[in-house]
């Protein structure tokens, strides 16, 4: 068993590395491309310097405060807990997983601001050569940050197995899932900030007062706005899915033990970390099949090609894998990771239909819905906006119950005792086996935003501007997919973790001698109810936080941009350059002041719930705030998604285009949702994980 489990881990960590060196290869191909003219360049490097010194500052903040926090864990356990060895595990566990987490968001910029210029220096070539180049971009973010998750997994745990009970191992690292989630969340939260406050500044005082075009050089803001997508959809997503696969993976090899006195031993246990590590392999065959077949595709349908070739590799490997890891159980198991797959394949669906304006064949559209009512004014383009905001969350909330029903019914068809929950997190499993091709959609989206602005700043060609413009309205859709991606799979990741805390708790309740056959959370009980209520609670609050920090932060960039243009009246008529760095300037300290206060009050109000409550309170208060984060999110991130789409649909010639009325009203909608879908939306996706792997990081503090 032993010499099995070293192969298993072995093949991992050998598939790992071996997706490393094909990023590595994509990397080469597309530094190797021509990045423009010197006009095209020296916009992407004021981009490029401005994200570097943002990153630079923000993870030497989060650096500080994870050392700080991994010497807190170690004192907490070693002087309350009384458990000096697991102390000290669980910190280095933490700080590794927080070191992962950070390589994995700082190198997803990294690409990001070097594919930009590549992408629109391509664009003067043909459509297809500038669409490659950015996806392909993208796809390295992908999969660096998956194989990054299973790599990290893999040596945690087996360094932590020396010495150690099998059975035991999954409970000693989920410090790394914390690690990475604790980091998530402020780069997530910090990025969010910079990128939406820098987004509104710009659009209030470039579209709406002076009526000028979307990263017009004279407009002093355009450069951090153009900054704040690397630095919040590249490092700060990145760090987000890292933190989702390694959280993910943790759970469910937690729910394996339950599997491995049946029979199965180590294989229940491992088969979250293989059946990733193959996922991998069928993402590499799917990004290196997706092109362009002529001038006029539609680069969307190309995106869709690849996925769905990904999404039908990624259930042969899930058959397979389910027969030479689970034996004994038919496809009972198998049929629990199609309906991951499927749930993703879903949630991307109904994204699309919330937030494209011609989705599938639908004439009148939620966006078409919004973008109609902005002939009235500002106030009815909100109130549609809105109403659609919340009706989106309906659907996804439909498909992921069913989802877990069906799972875990398949699960216990299986036979196995608690085959109903490992089906849950097959499910996860299935959901995010297409995780590095998602991401590599969701970074090829800033990198055409980016490239769309430096072909404007520089001044190129119509034929090239068009181009860009096609590729950067796709890349919106683009990241609205993940987004509601990443909030589908953190719902059903979701599941699984509470389910693993509770094992983690019924664990060290036999530690101390009390014996339990199953751990129950009743609400009726009073401090339990009063946890549940500051759980939901937390949500709105930090939600809160996140939107506020934006609209403090875009006031003093409306009234720096303001001041320039008084100054210096040659800006508006080209005589005068702008100051870009002193706004983007503004936006960095800003966003570090501001993420602060949120990322700090997820922890400390859990520990409060946790040492005063019990773990009972701590049960009831993760549940309700997972569920609440979960429509919240789906809220923020689908109305705000609507409502851009809506003013892009204007911006196209729809009800009097750019500069008229409903223009205007559009704008401001856009505006409202840029907070809701890029900063507090994406955060709560990290909360909901980081509130699980907490709870699981400090279970021996609550029992």
């Amino acid at each position: 068993m032993v010499f099995f489990s070293l192969g298993l881990l072995s093949s991992v960590i050998i598939i790992s590395v071996l997706a490393l060196l094909f990023a590595g290869w994509l990397t080469r191909d597309v530094l190797k491309r021509d990045s423009g003219t010197p006009a095209m360049k020296e916009v992407a490097n004021a981009i490029k310097i401005g994200a570097e010194a943002f990153v630079k500052r923000q993870y030497t903040t989060i650096a500080v405060l994870s050392a700080v926090l991994a010497v807190i864990i170690f004192v907490a356990y070693a002087f309350f807990a009384k458990n000096y060895a697991l102390g000290w595990r669980t910190s280095v566990s933490f700080l590794f997983g927080a070191a992962s987490s950070a390589f994995a968001g700082i190198f997803g910029m990294w690409i990001s601001v070097r594919a930009n210029s590549r992408t629109a220096s391509a664009a003067r070539t043909s459509m297809n050569d500038a669409f490659v180049t950015a996806f392909r971009g993208g796809a390295v973010t992908g999969i660096v940050i998956v194989a990054m998750s299973l790599l990290g997994v893999s040596i945690i745990y087996y360094l932590f197995s020396i010495g150690v009970h099998t059975k035991d191992v999954p409970f000693l690292i989920v410090g790394y899932g914390f690690g990475a989630s604790f980091v998530a969340l402020f780069a997530q939260l910090g990025g969010g900030i910079y990128t939406k406050a820098a987004d509104v500044g710009s659009d209030l005082v470039g579209k709406v007062e002076k009526g000028i075009p979307e990263d017009d050089p004279r407009n002093p803001a355009v450069i951090a706005d153009l900054v704040g997508d690397n630095v919040g959809d590249c490092a700060g997503r990145g760090a987000d899915l890292f933190e989702s696969t390694a959280a993910e993976n943790i759970g469910a090899m937690i729910l394996g033990v339950a599997l491995y006195s049946q029979g199965f031993g180590i294989k229940g246990i491992l088969f979250p970390l293989v059946v990733r590590a193959f996922g991998l392999i069928t993402t590499t065959v799917g990004i290196m099949t997706v092109k362009l077949k002529n001038e006029n595709d539609n680069p969307m349908t190309a995106l869709n090609r690849g996925y769905y070739k990904t999404s039908f590799l990624a259930a042969v490997v899930f058959y397979f894998t389910t027969r030479w890891l689970l034996p004994g159980t038919g496809n009972w198991f198998f049929y629990s990771g199609l309906v991951g797959i499927a749930t993703s394949i879903l949630i991307v669906w109904i994204t699309v239909y919330y937030t494209e304006s011609n989705p599938f064949f639908f004439k009148n559209s939620p966006v078409k819905k919004i973008a109609k009512a902005s002939l009235t004014g500002h106030a009815t383009n909100i109130i549609s906006g809105f109403a659609v905001a919340m009706e989106a969350t309906v659907l996804p909330v439909v498909v992921l119950s069913f989802a877990l029903i069906l799972s875990f019914y398949f699960g216990k068809m299986s036979g196995v005792a608690h085959g109903g929950l490992y089906g849950t997190a097959i499910a996860t499993m299935g959901m995010l086996s297409t995780a590095a091709y998602v991401l590599a959609m969701d970074n090829f989206g800033p990198i055409t935003d980016n490239a769309g602005g430096i072909a404007s700043m520089s001044k190129s060609s119509a034929e090239v501007r068009k181009r860009t413009d096609k590729l950067d309205a796709v890349g919106n859709t683009t990241k609205a997919l993940t987004k509601g991606y990443a909030i589908g799979s953190a719902a059903l990741a979701a599941f699984l973790l509470f389910t693993a805390y509770l094992d983690d708790v019924k664990a060290h309740l036999l530690k101390k001698g009390i014996v339990v056959a199953s751990v129950t959370v009743d609400i009726s009980r009073i401090h339990v109810f009063v946890g549940a209520l500051i759980g939901a609670m937390l949500i709105f609050l930090f939600s809160a936080f996140a939107i506020k920090a934006v609209g403090d932060t875009a006031f003093s960039i409306v009234n720096e941009v303001r001041r320039q243009w008084k100054a210096k009246k040659g800006i508006m008529s080209g005589r005068d350059k702008p100051d870009y760095a002193r706004v983007v300037d503004i936006c960095v300290k800003a966003s570090l002041k501001e993420m602060v206060l949120p990322g700090l009050l997820v922890v400390i109000v859990t520990v409060v719930v946790g040492v005063v409550l019990g773990y009972e309170s701590v049960a009831a208060y993760l549940m309700v705030a997972t569920i609440t984060g979960i429509l919240m999110a789906l809220l923020l991130n689908t109305g705000g998604g609507a409502w851009d789409n809506a003013k892009k649909l204007i911006e196209e010639g729809e009800h009097g285009g750019k500069g008229s009325n409903a223009h205007k009203a559009a704008v401001t909608g856009d505006t409202i949702g840029d907070p809701f879908k890029d900063t507090a939306g994406p955060s709560l996706h990290v909360l909901i994980k980081l509130l699980s792997t907490i709870t699981l990081v400090l279970v021996p503090l609550f029992v």
